[in-house]
């Protein structure tokens, strides 16, 4: 579902963020990326997403080619990859529910479906007691999980998880986790991203290393050794 191929990013003048990365995920795995900042952790994401592109090298996600990806057909591309930030990025001024059908009303789904699809995310995520109530009402691990349900609306085949427990507690960043495991249970490739040792080291799945731009590991059932 995933494939990269021999993946190069060099800021100008020569700075290199990637010097040529290598990775195959399959359909439904939950892989752990991990590596000391400046790694190019954050690079392959924003690649991977399109936001930037590629010095060199093939990037596929579920057979889009992100290399020549047209600028009008990204939009569409991230619907099919949710994103989940350290940064919740919620809108205050509106309620959990309302967040939540935004990113489908700015894509002009009918109200029909958006009635009908926003309840089942929510629920899937364990807010829908708690969907009209605005982000400064919710704890931080409840806004985390209105941007995870966000990130689902459109049923995303791969799910990117960008530091989402950084600035959590560790019981608050459990519950955060327990949540993005059911959602790959239900079928959903997922890449969590992250520098907590203990959550890698506890799970046991797929841990992909990084250094210095390059994959220096990749263990079927890893541990967080750098």
């Amino acid at each position: 579902m995933i494939t990269l191929e021999g993946v190069k990013k060099i800021y100008p003048p020569d700075t290199t963020a990637l010097a040529g990365v290598d990775l195959h995920v399959e359909p439904g795995e939950f892989v752990f990326l991990v590596g000391m900042s400046g790694a190019g952790k954050s690079t392959l994401v924003k690649l991977m997403t399109a936001e930037e592109r590629p010095t060199s090298g093939t990037i596929n996600i579920g057979g889009w080619d992100i290399t020549r990806i047209r600028r009008r057909d990204i939009p569409l591309l991230r619907r099919q990859i949710g994103v989940v930030y350290q940064d919740f990025k919620l809108l205050e001024q509106k309620t959990v529910q309302e967040n939540v059908a935004f990113a489908l009303e700015v894509c002009g789904e009918p109200s029909k479906t958006i009635a009908s699809v926003v309840p089942q995310v929510l629920k899937i995520v364990g807010l829908e007691e708690k969907s009209h109530r605005y982000p400064r009402q919710l704890s931080g691990g409840e806004q985390q999980r209105v941007a995870i349900a966000r990130a689902l609306i459109h049923r995303p085949k791969f799910l990117i998880a960008d530091e989402p427990t950084g600035d959590l507690d560790s019981l608050t960043a459990k519950t955060i986790i327990d949540v993005l495991v059911r959602i790959n249970e239900l079928g959903t490739t997922l890449m969590f991203v992250t520098h907590n040792r203990e959550v890698v080291n506890v799970l046991k799945k797929r841990v992909i290393s990084m250094q210095h731009g390059q994959i220096i590991s990749d263990k079927a059932h890893g541990k967080y050794f750098i």
